[in-house]
């Protein structure tokens, strides 16, 4: 008896067949709920499935930083802690919050650290003031990150648990280039740029020369002119929605002329100049001033409106 090929090909298929009747195999094989499938090494623009098959950025679903922890020395050693990662944080933020602190290098090669919160394609930028810290803006942060937007808080150089860099205190300005440059790399689309006294100077003359386009400006305090940083030129071309707010009696008078100046400046249409009573200088209008509370909701509406 003659076999031919064809005929041990169909046998084969029929045997294969039989084979995975009997066993139930299949090539796909199932993966545990309670398996660790995460990866520190994944590159920055892995996504992932959801239940529903739909693909989502590994960072709305982890909602985790991805950059590595880097050892340095952190300019206010005392009140530095390391988060569950092992990146350094000041202490003043809350142990829930801890696991959202990352490193960023700047141009100029400085570690900082800051916080990431919420997730999504509109950016926003907290920059603190000189001689205060990434809680200077915290609350500010989380209800915006709670509302559905991607919040960057950063300590800048030679403050909290960012580099001790005391050769250095001028080119804060790369501390906020960092700050938004991570905002892209993140997925942010847009973004809005919001700074206390010397903060918010950077903030502005960052935003004006970065890629993404600016949305709204809030200026708390801040001069015209911060060290050999000049804002001036870069708020003439700011043309979003901006709020600038100054206290009379802040510094003697001085501060309320600069953000004036800031103001005045302005290439934006829709602008308004917020006149605080408090006395109080930077963040502290709306953490210590008695009408605080309706000056914090006021910001955080305008962000909201600007975006919307």
């Amino acid at each position: 008896m003659i076999v031919s090929f064809k005929d041990i090909k169909m046998a084969l298929v029929l045997l294969l067949l039989f084979i995975i009747t009997i066993t139930g195999c299949s090539a796909k094989m199932p993966v545990s709920p309670n398996e660790d499938h995460s990866s520190t090494d994944l590159p920055q623009n892995t996504s992932t499935t959801t239940e529903t098959g739909n693909e989502t950025p590994l960072a709305e679903v982890t909602n985790m930083p991805s950059n590595p922890p880097v050892e340095y020395d952190p300019a206010w050693p005392d009140r530095t802690v390391r988060s569950s990662s092992g990146h350094l944080v000041n202490s003043c933020v809350p142990e829930k919050l801890r696991d959202q602190a990352t490193t960023w290098t700047t141009s100029d090669g400085v570690y900082l650290s800051a916080l990431v919160l919420g997730s999504g394609s509109k950016g926003v930028l907290l920059a603190h003031e000189q001689g205060y810290n990434i809680c200077s803006f915290l609350d500010i942060g989380t209800e915006l990150a709670d509302s559905g937007y991607l919040v960057v808080i950063p300590e800048y150089r030679n403050h909290g648990a960012s580099q001790n860099f005391p050769e250095d205190n001028q080119n804060i300005d790369r501390d906020a280039d960092a700050a938004l440059s991570e905002l892209k790399r993140l997925g942010s689309q847009k973004v809005f740029l919001a700074g206390a006294s010397c903060g918010g100077t950077t903030a502005i003359i960052a935003g004006v020369r970065q890629e993404l386009p600016v949305e709204g400006l809030i200026i708390l305090s801040s001069p015209a002119q911060c060290g050999p940083h000049d804002a001036i030129p870069s708020v003439k071309k700011m043309k979003a929605p901006s709020l600038f707010v100054f206290s009379p009696g802040d510094y003697g008078g001085s501060i309320e002329k600069e953000v004036r100046k800031l103001y005045q400046a302005s290439g934006a249409t829709d602008k308004e100049l917020i006149v605080d009573p408090s006395g109080y200088h930077g963040t502290d209008m709306f953490h210590r001033g008695e009408q605080g509370d309706a000056l914090k909701s006021k910001l955080i509406d305008f962000v909201k409106k600007v975006f919307h």
